[in-house]
């Protein structure tokens, strides 16, 4: 258990989550200056979780647009798997108009393709998680370390909508090591954002 500064251990509060807090959440980003709100995470386990996820987005999307705030949905790879034979990804992109913050790696290991993503909801991806996979899809790496096609992704950054994009590498061996191979094959490929 973690420890304060007097060496008690610290009681972590309940997470806030938009269902629950939806308008707190947005003052406070809205009170600090942020362009966009993120939702990293939402029910998906069943369709009900699905149309309820929906229903919360939704509110958001609107109450985040009335506060002048951006709304986005950050994904993992688990909403490109089916549930009761529905992509709760694509049931997000249908249902909604709430922008997406693509996890490019995740993407791609749940087997899609950016790029027809990009193509077929032009205007939807202004934010972007890059990271690298190996051939596996198990293993994070660098950019530009592993198996995906950073070039051909990057074209489409225009149909896409990128505004920016964020360098993403969970629990590399060496921090400093991951990011500094990632800029510099960033710097080749990418637009500056």
């Amino acid at each position: 258990m973690p420890l304060d500064a007097d060496g008690k251990p610290m009681v972590i509060p309940p997470m806030k989550n938009l269902r629950d807090n939806m308008q707190e959440i947005i003052d406070s980003a809205a009170e600090g200056g942020v362009e966009y709100l993120v939702c990293a995470n939402t029910p998906i386990n069943t369709m009900e979780d699905i149309n309820s996820s929906i229903v919360v987005l939704n509110k958001t999307d609107e109450a985040c647009k009335k506060a002048g705030l951006r709304f986005a949905y950050h994904n993992h790879d688990a909403e490109f798997h089916a549930v009761d034979g529905k992509i709760p990804y694509q049931l997000f992109l249908d249902q909604t108009t709430m922008k997406m913050e693509l996890d490019l790696a995740w993407a791609i290991k749940g087997g899609q393709d950016p790029v027809e993503l990009f193509n077929k909801n032009p205007g939807r991806f202004p934010l972007w998680h890059v990271k690298d996979l190996d051939s596996t899809r198990e293993t994070i790496m660098p950019v530009g370390s592993g198996t995906i096609n950073f070039k051909k992704i990057f074209a489409a950054s225009e149909t896409a909508g990128l505004k920016y994009y964020f360098i993403e590498h969970d629990m590399p061996k060496d921090p400093w090591e991951s990011i500094t191979k990632s800029i510099a094959v960033l710097k080749q490929l990418a637009p500056s954002k």
